[in-house]
């Protein structure tokens, strides 16, 4: 009984008779190193300015001020400060606030742009991503002229709002809002130009399958476009959550600016600043910025896990 020969695989008979080379004619050998090179000065810098001051941060929290080693007291007099829990409520305040608002007004207004001729999209881009030029102090610095009643163009709208002075207009209640909408402000215009990419990478012929089904735009946008850019979101809600619980620079600059209306340690990370370089304690300091990064860590892992973002379909 004579066996039959195998048939070669077509990509594998390809492959032999360009002699080991990947797809673009590049040897195999040569395509992952350069993909290694191309990625070895992210992982350096990651290294060095990532992880390092990471693991620093993490043994100072575990170690006292003169030396040796303190386990968890560092954390338990960060934990039992007064001023410890009224500013991680600040913090989540304003976190509910503007993750709300990226998760239906960013999706809106992509949605809208997508929908759009692309030339008038582009206009509208552009517009959206100016405020981004403004981050940081800045943008606090126009808000404060756009907040105080006697300066702002807008002292009408604030007078029949019952706001004749900054300090109404700054109480510590509003504090969240403001700040919500100083983020909206200068990021939601990077994250619409974002999800309109997202958008633009759904064939065009699904979406003529479905209103050729009978589809409206609302139904399309509900059923078809944002599933397929549910892992954007996601990431979307990742970075801003990230970066949301690191905030510092919109209250310290305002508590200066308003000689001490908005206190020095409203936020978590305003605090750690305080206790390091007020109290000179850098490693009850550090206590903090751990519970920050394992806040931020688990609340990562909960929206990868529950949405599944890297499982590949």
């Amino acid at each position: 009984m004579t066996v039959p020969p195998v048939a070669a695989i077509p990509g594998e008979r390809s492959r032999a008779r360009r002699g080991g080379r990947s797809e673009d004619g590049a040897p195999i050998g040569s395509s992952r190193l350069s993909g290694y090179v191309f990625v070895s000065l992210y992982v350096v810098l990651l290294a060095l300015f990532g992880i390092a001051p990471t693991a620093y941060a993490i043994y100072l929290s575990l170690t006292k001020v003169g030396g040796g080693i303190a386990w968890g007291s560092n954390f338990t007099r960060a934990f039992q400060d007064f001023r410890f829990l009224p500013a991680f409520e600040h913090v989540a305040e304003y976190l509910a606030i503007w993750l709300i608002a990226e998760a239906t007004l960013i999706l809106v207004l992509a949605l809208m742009l997508h929908s759009l001729a692309r030339r008038t999209s582009a206009a509208f881009r552009f517009l959206f991503y100016m405020p981004g030029a403004l981050a940081g102090a800045a943008s606090v610095l126009v808000w404060l002229f756009m907040l105080d009643p006697t300066l702002s163009p807008w002292h009408f709208l604030l007078s029949i709002l019952g706001y004749a002075q900054i300090d109404l207009v700054l109480q510590p209640s509003h504090l969240p809002l403001i700040f919500a909408i100083m983020a909206f402000w200068t990021g939601a215009g990077g994250w619409i130009v974002v999800m309109y990419g997202a958008l633009n990478n759904i064939p065009d012929e699904l979406l003529e399958a479905a209103k050729l089904d009978g589809a409206n735009a609302f139904q399309s946008a509900l059923r078809i476009k944002l599933p397929l850019i549910k892992k954007w979101v996601v990431y979307m809600l990742i970075l801003s959550f990230a970066g949301g619980t690191q905030l510092f620079v919109e209250p310290q600059l305002v508590g200066q600016a308003t000689a001490g209306l908005v206190s020095n340690t409203w936020s978590p990370n305003q605090l750690a600043y305080y206790i390091a370089f007020i109290n000179d304690n850098f490693n009850e300091a550090a206590a903090i910025s751990v519970t920050l990064l394992v806040l931020g860590l688990v609340g990562a892992t909960l929206l990868v896990w529950r949405t599944k973002l890297f499982e590949i379909n």
